[in-house]
């Protein structure tokens, strides 16, 4: 049976988007740090990119004997550009969607299909609830990063005199 912690965070951690997303136009989604790092559109497309990619990882995990799953980089994976180019509500409905999925495909495993593994060049050897704690980190740090860019975007906005949502 998948951990307690793991499969509450699977149902509920995207039910903070409400309070990232809130007073958020497209504009304001899409535009990029000063820095030029992802804006908070791009940062939710590669959570939603990242989703396929944990459900096909887990899947190769329950085909193959401890495959080397290598790192995943947006920049290297030629689906990442058409995700990227969507709207960022067909985005984050897209994303809901995808959470659904992987939470009911992880939570009907059974405990032999938990115990495979699969091997990650950093973290070595870890079994699908371990892969399942790195997605949700690796999830909440880009949910951190889409709320403190539009945070950043909000309060550029206001120092500048204009009214949010603006377009």
């Amino acid at each position: 049976m998948l951990a307690r912690s793991i499969a509450d965070r699977l149902a509920g951690q995207l039910d903070g988007l409400s309070t990232i997303l809130r007073d958020s136009s497209p504009d304001l989604l899409t535009a990029r740090a000063a820095d030029g790092k992802w804006s908070a559109h791009e940062n939710l497309a590669h959570l939603l990119r990242h989703h396929e990619v944990m459900m096909e990882r887990i899947e190769r995990i329950l085909r193959e004997d401890r495959p080397a799953l290598p790192r995943y980089r947006a920049e290297d994976d030629s689906a990442w550009p058409a995700v990227a180019a969507q709207a960022p509500d067909e985005v984050v409905r897209l994303l809901r969607g995808s959470r659904e999925r992987l939470a009911a495909f992880a939570g009907g495993l059974s405990d032999a299909q938990l115990q495979r593994t699969g091997i990650h060049p950093v973290f070595g050897e870890l079994n699908v609830p371990e892969w399942l704690e790195f997605f949700l980190l690796h999830e909440a740090h880009h949910l951190y990063v889409a709320f403190a860019r539009l945070g950043a975007a909000r309060a550029a906005i206001r120092s500048a005199g204009l009214r949010i949502p603006f377009s």
